[in-house]
């Protein structure tokens, strides 16, 4: 299956409205792949939670399904967890960093359109798909990632 990012390629809308970032106060700044996934990580480190991008929801259109990760499942930065599928596309959901899947957000089952309306909310209720226990690696590699600003423009240029 495609990742995120390819498949906004191929399925590219003529136009996405700006990138709104969340302004809600977090202990760590939250982060952003290149695959448009996004973690943010707890003030020691040690958990997070991880979802995909609102520009991304956008670029995907109406997710009609989202494949949840399995709990317990430990993922390396990049390996797919899980999968969302919308009435334009289908892609993988990847692991932003090394990590240990603890908790899903089985919402997402019965309301898989939640990630269409607030993809980057991590509260309950909100469009998160899973929350993760984090090593060293992890750690390593949530600090390569891209911050919000960077992220932006990013997904305004055409290199995505």
């Amino acid at each position: 299956m495609a990742s995120i990012a390819r498949c906004m390629r191929a399925a590219r809308p003529s136009s996405l409205s700006v990138l709104r970032l969340a302004t809600v106060s977090r202990p760590a700044p939250r982060k952003y792949t290149k695959d448009h996934e996004w973690i943010d990580l707890s003030a020691d480190n040690k958990t997070g939670v991880i979802g995909i991008s609102e520009y991304a929801a956008e670029a995907l259109g109406d997710v009609v399904y989202v494949e949840l990760p399995e709990e317990g499942k430990e993922a390396g930065a990049g390996d797919a967890i899980g999968a969302v599928e919308s009435v334009k596309s289908a892609a993988d959901i990847n692991a932003p960093i090394s990590c240990k899947i603890t908790h899903i957000n089985l919402e997402l089952e019965e309301k898989p359109g939640t990630i269409n309306k607030v993809p980057e909310d991590d509260s309950a209720g909100g469009g998160w798909i899973a929350k993760v226990t984090v090593d060293e690696q992890g750690v390593k590699d949530f600090e390569a990632l891209m911050g919000a600003e960077e992220y932006k423009e990013f997904t305004a240029s055409e290199d995505h």
